[in-house]
Order: C-alpha cells, then structure tokens, then sequence
C-alpha cells in the first residue's frame, strides 16, 4: 500500500488518538481524480473547521461505478499521494463502496463536510453523525472548477476546438 493511503484499522487507530488529545476530526470524501482550484480551496474551508481532515478517497472501481469506464484519469495511488501533500490534509483513506458510508461511521468524525448544493439530510452519513452528537457542514464549491470539466477542456484542445 501506498504510504500516503492508510488502512481502515490504523486510520481508526489515529482517530482514536486525536480524540484522546480533544482534537476536532472533521471528514470529507471524494473521487478528486484531477486536482483543481476548487478543490484546495474546499479543503482548505474544510481543514479549518477542526483539528484534523480525513478524506474518504473512492477506490478506483467505485469511480468507474459512478463516473463510467473511462474514470478516474489517475489511479488510486495519485491521487492519494496529490492529495496527502496538501497541507490541509491530514489522512487519506481509501474506499471501494459506492458510498462512504461505513467509513463515517467507523471513524466517525466530529464534522461531515461535503461540498455543492447538497441538502445536509440527502448527505450519506449525516443521520448518523448527528446521531452521536456530530455536525453537518456544506461547503459551497467554486463556480466553473470541475474535474469533469477540465476533462472535457482537455478533450476539446485535442481536437483543436478551444
């Protein structure tokens, strides 16, 4: 495994020692196949509301699930190494389910953070944080950033079309 992707039972391990030194967990999770802009910008709001972020990062096979065949452009391994780089993350813990559900709840963190138009009751895991105390945070994105987008961008400069 890659040194900056950490395994369920070590990242419950972690978790469990910041919580002994009362330091606030907070929790996003995504695919963040081609960083952007958007994305540092959301996970550096994210990192600031507590002491430690933990990004719940989609496996490779879950992204095909969702986004199709042809994603991610980076594989797991990248894109964890990109996103553990970044100064406002702290762990990067890889999931292979549609949803991260059973990572939230084994983690369970202090703050849910997801980013967009989402209603904080249709956020997968919110019952549950809330549940044991936890909060909710949605974190509005940056217009005009997304990796689909810029896949798109990259696609159309091929063909000589922008």
């Amino acid at each position: 495994m890659n040194a900056s992707l950490t395994g369920l039972e070590q990242a419950i391990d972690q978790v469990q020692r910041w919580k002994q030194q009362q330091q606030t967990i907070v929790f996003t999770n995504g695919c963040f196949d081609l960083l952007h802009p958007g994305h540092i910008d959301y996970l550096e709001k994210a990192r600031a509301l507590g002491d430690r972020l933990i990004i719940g990062l989609n496996d490779d096979d879950s992204i095909r699930r969702l986004k199709g065949r042809h994603r991610p452009v980076n594989p797991l391994a990248d894109r964890a190494t990109i996103l553990a780089a970044l100064r406002a993350v702290d762990m990067v813990v890889p999931f292979s389910e549609d949803t991260p559900l059973k990572l939230i709840c084994a983690l369970r963190p202090d703050i849910l953070v997801k980013g967009g138009d989402y209603q904080a009751d249709d956020i997968v895991g919110a019952k549950e944080v809330r549940r044991y105390g936890g909060k909710v945070v949605i974190m509005p994105f940056i217009d005009g950033h997304s990796s689909t987008g810029l896949i798109q961008r990259i696609i159309r400069l091929g063909r000589g079309m922008d």
